[in-house]
């Protein structure tokens, strides 16, 4: 009888413990951790060009720098606005610097540095283990500042995700993820953020156990010269019977579904799509330019699309790059001079 109650005793002052360990990670964490809002015009598909609705998002993201977020890229990737907001209620501009969308993250810089700034630090993710236990600090249908816990349920390496030769790894987790997290961060019981949390695998539309999180070395990577420089346009390959039946001088092209107003792209006067249409079973968007070239490049399928990242990730922060567009059955070139965004003080 003694041996059991002091057993039911030693339980309950774990659980104690363990429930103040999380309650202390969460107060120490919390003000690093942001609520993204994004809006962007998208097109009515009708085939009038000039009209637009607008589209609202939410997610969220933590502070790694002073004017810095990290984020997924899902979040942020076709935004024409974003506003983040802080746990003290400080609201703040940004615009997106860095992004990979097959790795889904994103980095956005703040166009000033907020009032009381709180770092997060960035761990290790090489050293996260199955079973590792885990916080995920987010605003889970838009309920701000939510904590939800979980354990390491797997690691997906690049190879069984992608094929494109570039850096990708995802935690697998059992702690809910919703509409609203995608961006924040996944937490080790150090404090330290070690991945961006992504997507949920979901048959009914819900959390069913299964999320998952970018790993921070993933987004490391992004922080360092070799991120991809963000372009603001969202694209799709052309297969070569695609390419055919639209009259492109090549076997592919890379077919411009949307553009960022406010980006590179935009600001290059690359268009995007107007006119929705059903293709091999596929909606999308006709009417945008066909990207066919960057400077020695040629876009001939997906591959030369990967050998252009690796390009852009190769040259200087401040390069000049020649694009070569189809518009309208005619071919343009475009000059794009890239640069690390310095977003203006408000």
């Amino acid at each position: 009888m003694k041996k059991t109650v002091l057993l039911t005793a030693l339980v309950l002052m774990a659980c104690s413990v363990f429930s103040q360990n999380l309650a202390d990670l969460f107060e120490q964490n919390k003000q690093s951790v942001v609520t993204i809002y994004v809006s962007e015009s998208v097109s009515t598909g009708t085939g009038d060009p000039r009209t637009f609705v607008a589209s609202e998002g939410l997610g969220s993201g933590v502070l790694i720098n002073d004017n810095i977020i990290l984020t997924a890229s899902h979040v942020v990737a076709n935004a024409d606005a974003i506003m983040v907001q802080f746990y003290d209620g400080e609201s703040v501009l940004a615009k997106t610097t860095r992004i990979s969308r097959i790795a889904d993250v994103a980095l956005i810089t703040l166009s000033k540095p907020p009032a009381n700034p709180h770092l997060a630090t960035i761990g290790n993710s090489d050293e996260v283990r199955i079973g590792d236990r885990v916080f995920v600090i987010g605003a889970p249908m838009g309920l701000p500042y939510s904590l939800s816990r979980g354990v390491i349920s797997g690691k997906h390496a690049e190879h069984e995700f992608s094929n494109d030769g570039r850096s990708m790894e995802f935690f697998q987790t059992d702690a809910s993820i919703n509409t609203g997290n995608s961006g924040g961060p996944m937490f080790n019981y150090k404090g330290e953020v070690i991945g961006i949390v992504s997507s949920i695998l979901t048959r009914s539309g819900g959390f069913e156990g299964i999320g998952f999180a970018a790993t921070s070395n993933v987004a490391r990577e992004l922080l360092s010269d070799r991120g991809s420089r963000y372009f603001g346009v969202e694209a799709m390959i052309l297969s070569y019977e695609m390419a055919q039946i639209l009259n492109v001088p090549q076997e592919s092209g890379w077919l411009v579904q949307h553009v960022v107003r406010d980006s590179p792209a935009g600001k290059l006067g690359i268009k995007g799509g107007f006119r929705k249409v059903l293709m091999n079973e596929e909606e999308i968007m006709l009417g945008g330019d066909i990207i066919l070239q960057l400077d020695h490049i040629v876009i001939s399928g997906e591959e030369s699309v990967y050998q252009i990242w690796e390009y852009l990730n190769s040259t200087h922060s401040t390069a000049t790059y020649t694009i070569k567009i189809l518009r309208a059955g005619e071919i343009k070139e475009v000059r794009w001079v890239s640069s690390e965004f310095q977003p203006s003080r408000q």
